[in-house]
């Protein structure tokens, strides 16, 4: 199950949320309203090394392949 960040759409509030796949949807546990993913922290190959060019969105990026 993978721990993903996530940002409140109405409030901001930035948590993770441990899911059981990435499509799940997750609710604001302040506010209870939408969220979205949060890419803004540190990135980590399959290898466990920090990756640099990775931006965590894996739809748009190549940096971790």
């Amino acid at each position: 199950m993978p721990l993903l960040q996530y940002k409140c759409k109405k409030c901001g509030k930035r948590f993770e949320e441990l899911v059981k796949v990435y499509t799940d949807k997750v609710l604001c546990p302040d506010c209870g309203g939408e969220t979205e993913r949060d890419y803004t922290g540190t990135m980590y190959s399959s290898t466990g090394q920090s990756s640099k060019k990775c931006s965590g969105n894996c739809k748009t990026c190549s940096g971790c392949r």
